[in-house]
């Protein structure tokens, strides 16, 4: 059970619902990470637009890709589920990949440097070693790339955090913990 408060749709201040119904167009229903963290419309706000600037960096499967190698460094239940759910229907990844990504790889050799790198950067705190960059490199990414990389990354340990704080009720198909990964 969720253990901090979710509020009323009536008690969201209008700025949150807006936020909230703007989420409910996008993925056809508002997740309850949104529900909950619209009791702060300012946390809200920074999520969302942290999320939507985001969505202009690397190509979707790659950030999606990192979004499930840091839930799953971080044993995010919630955001593994809700990233499972828009990576296959909103990212055309196949379960195989997602599964691939969630151990840090993908069949992408490019995305599975994204991927491995992501989970480094979580790992070590952001103590990657020159041969984590080097490979990373190794892979075409650019210092730009990989600084988006790394953002993408705390993007999703902001919302793994948010989650794993709040023991967040699933309210998407849960993931079958006898098929994790690694």
């Amino acid at each position: 059970m969720s253990r901090l408060n979710t509020p009323a749709v009536n008690d969201v201040p209008a700025g949150a619902r807006q936020i909230l119904d703007k989420v409910g167009a996008q993925l056809g229903f508002v997740p309850n990470m949104f529900k909950t963290i619209a009791s702060n419309p300012s946390a809200l706000e920074a999520v969302t637009t942290l999320q939507a600037t985001m969505s202009r960096v690397l190509d979707a499967k790659t950030r999606h890709s990192i979004a499930l190698a840091v839930s799953q460094a971080n044993d995010c239940s919630y955001c593994l589920a809700i990233h499972t759910y828009t990576s296959s229907t909103f990212g055309g990844m196949s379960s195989e990949d997602i599964d691939l990504a969630r151990a840090g790889s993908s069949v992408d050799p490019k995305r599975a440097a994204a991927a491995r790198f992501a989970q480094q950067v979580v790992d070590s705190n952001g103590q990657v070693s020159d041969a984590d960059l080097a490979a990373v490199r190794g892979a075409g990414y650019t210092d730009s790339e990989i600084l988006a990389i790394v953002t993408v990354a705390v993007q999703a340990l902001l919302t793994n955090f948010i989650n794993n704080v709040n023991q967040t009720d699933i309210d998407i198909p849960a993931l079958d913990s006898s098929a994790t990964p690694g």
